[in-house]
């Protein structure tokens, strides 16, 4: 239902009981204020608005503020524009838009097909659907438990409708074998050696099933920063679900998002009332106990340091040593600041999301 403004009444009824009060006529209040008796009257009347010389005047007679004078008319403006049965439905349809863009980047689920309608009133309904709540003011109890590593901020729109991208997705999964933290964690010291091609990661999801986790992929919305989250699926513990949302598309950009929602799994960061996501940037004890996790299992014992500045013969070696693809040991070096980020060991990194996209159809 369109919400309408209660009855207001036209600032000419005010300037007469102003008048009446001091029993003044309309042209000796003209000639107080100096002003032709013809606007007084047409104030009265409601053919003429009270401009802001004319609330500056009122006031300087009556004592009073040009603003009480001001907002009589804007009151009675805007009360006037909602009677309108047209004016009212777009009104209305400004309102839902807004509502809708609060919710969700609508243009970018238009693009991926999730949003397939321009209906507007059909849009809310896709929306609220994809974020289970039935009206689309409503909180999303989903993402109530979310928690940012950024702390200062809340969860955005966009990441909102991620994760519930990923709720849905995650829901798709078969044949998802007893969650086993013990099988979850020998799977993940094996990890970095078993995805050291591109290759390697297409068959990801069925290797991290036999563990019990659910492994999906939903690209990354824009501005959404987002790495990865892990959450519960169907708050049960033991149906633990892993999102990759194959930010920076390197291997080992996704191979440690990987390696870290594991982390978090096993740390025990994650119940019904803990969803977690990861984005850059953060200093949480628990982000970073994550992190720790995952460069132990690249690397177990920790890297060596080069004798002198790092080269790709160098890398190649300790590549060798620990079985991994030898951007892996270019990543975690840029991770702990002994690479700049833009260094040439970075040329021809392979990518992995033609492997990522192809997880859906095998779901």
């Amino acid at each position: 239902m369109p919400k309408l403004l209660a009855e207001v009444f036209p600032p000419g009824e005010f300037l007469q009981d102003e008048l009446d009060a001091r029993q003044w006529t309309q042209t000796e209040f003209a000639q107080i204020i100096d002003r032709p008796a013809q606007l007084v009257s047409e104030i009265i009347s409601g053919t003429r608005d009270i401009s802001r010389q004319t609330a500056a005047e009122f006031g300087a007679a009556f004592g009073q503020s040009p603003q009480y004078w001001l907002n009589l008319q804007s009151s009675y403006n805007l009360w006037l524009a909602s009677q309108s049965a047209s004016r009212t439905d777009e009104l209305d349809a400004v309102e839902k838009r807004a509502l809708l863009a609060a919710r969700a980047p609508v243009a970018e689920l238009r693009k991926r097909g999730l949003v397939t309608t321009k209906d507007l009133d059909q849009a809310i309904v896709e929306v609220c659907g994809l974020l289970r709540i039935d009206d689309i003011r409503d909180d999303v109890p989903f993402l109530a438990a979310a928690r940012r590593a950024n702390r200062d901020h809340d969860v955005s729109p966009t990441q909102r409708t991620w994760l519930a991208c990923a709720r849905r997705a995650a829901e798709e999964v078969r044949e998802v074998a007893p969650y086993s933290p013990e099988r979850l964690g020998e799977l993940a010291s094996r990890l970095p050696q078993l995805l050291n091609t591109p290759e390697a990661f297409e068959d990801l999801p069925h290797l991290v099933a036999d563990a019990g986790v659910r492994l999906v992929y939903v690209e990354q919305f824009p501005s959404s920063h987002l790495s990865g989250a892990t959450f519960l699926h169907a708050d049960d513990p033991n149906q633990p679900v892993i999102a990759l949302s194959g930010r920076g598309k390197r291997l080992d950009k996704v191979l440690f998002t990987l390696l870290h929602e594991v982390g978090h799994l096993l740390e025990g960061h994650v119940a019904p009332d803990e969803l977690v996501i990861d984005e850059d940037g953060h200093d949480d004890p628990r982000e970073a106990a994550a992190d720790q996790r995952a460069a132990a299992w690249c690397f177990p014992g920790g890297l060596p340091h080069s004798a002198g500045a790092i080269r790709k013969p160098w890398v190649d070696r300790t590549a060798a040593k620990f079985g991994v693809h030898p951007i892996v040991v270019v990543g975690h070096l840029q991770h702990l600041g002994r690479l700049d980020w833009r260094t040439s060991l970075v040329r021809g990194a392979p990518t992995v999301v033609d492997q990522l996209e192809s997880w859906s159809a095998k779901a």
